[in-house]
């Protein structure tokens, strides 16, 4: 059961309006990586979930705190829009709000939301139920989320030094400090499932049925040997069960491709001899 309270989790106050600016933070809003995408990819984790209660339980709670970041950037972006657009182009030296029309506002905030925020993306995008994931392995979706709390604690830093406002630094810091936490949070419980169930995905699958003579493997498949000098190339590897191999010059270990012609009726290319049957009108069309 969910419930609504009326007073946001925090401040949402823009110091003066600025209509292109809340076309910008419709990123964090409707983006791959927006507020929509994590409240959406935690509640289907959580709803989701068949492992212990303590893990549904966190999953719910970091997702219900995410549809009130939703409220917080759709009450903060119809307020940056407030006061525009005016009806008189002519006057756009005298009103700042119509010159942001003419020189950058989505036009789809006036237009379709009447001053309000879409879900769509800055670019007009409508955001889509593929950005988020929800696979039932939970070190395969922390490993996500993880990923999407980076990415998008990176677009809101990039979102808070776009921006002089107060108000809207503010609240952007508040964001911020929240992905914070919720990036230690997933790397936490991460570490707290390879501990019990080691760090490959799926954990369950024996690896005697892969060709391990290649599971820990690196191959230089590009110019140069740079690469050799990473932790990946060298050493334990991480799931404590090998060493990393270095292979320098890798070979192709696989047979060389040769597909039969298709049939006729298909109208492909066919051989050489077939070829030059058609040409001499030796063949049926159906042959």
């Amino acid at each position: 059961m969910f419930y609504h309270i009326k007073e946001l989790q925090y401040n949402a106050k823009p110091s003066s309006p600025d209509p292109v600016y809340a076309k910008k933070l419709q990123e964090i809003l409707g983006g791959q990586y927006g507020e929509i995408s994590v409240m959406m990819q935690y509640l289907f984790q959580g709803w989701n979930c068949r492992a212990e209660g303590k893990y549904r339980d966190m999953i719910l709670d970091i997702a219900t705190e995410e549809i009130a970041h939703v409220e917080m950037i759709a009450t903060m972006i119809a307020q940056l829009l407030d006061g525009a657009p005016a009806g008189d182009q002519d006057m756009a030296a005298k009103d700042p709000a119509v010159q942001a029309v003419l020189g950058g506002m989505n036009p789809q905030h006036a237009i379709v939301n009447g001053l309000g925020a879409q879900p769509n993306d800055s670019v007009g995008f409508p955001w889509t139920a593929r950005y988020t994931i929800a696979s039932g392995n939970l070190l395969a979706d922390f490993r996500a989320n993880l990923n999407a709390e980076s990415q998008g604690r990176l677009q809101v830093c990039r979102l808070y030094e776009m921006t002089t406002d107060p108000g809207v630094r503010d609240m952007l810091s508040f964001l911020i400090a929240r992905d914070t936490m919720h990036q230690n949070q997933w790397m936490a419980a991460i570490e707290e499932l390879e501990q019990t169930q080691g760090a490959i995905v799926p954990s369950t699958f024996n690896q005697e049925y892969e060709k391990q003579d290649v599971s820990y493997s690196f191959m230089n498949f590009s110019q140069g040997e740079e690469s050799s000098t990473g932790r990946w190339a060298s050493g334990p590897t991480l799931d404590g069960q090998a060493n990393f191999q270095y292979v320098q010059s890798p070979q192709a270990m696989g047979q060389k491709p040769q597909l039969q012609p298709g049939p006729p009726y298909l109208h492909g290319t066919p051989p050489e001899d077939l070829r030059k049957m058609q040409g001499q009108g030796k063949m049926e069309p159906n042959q």
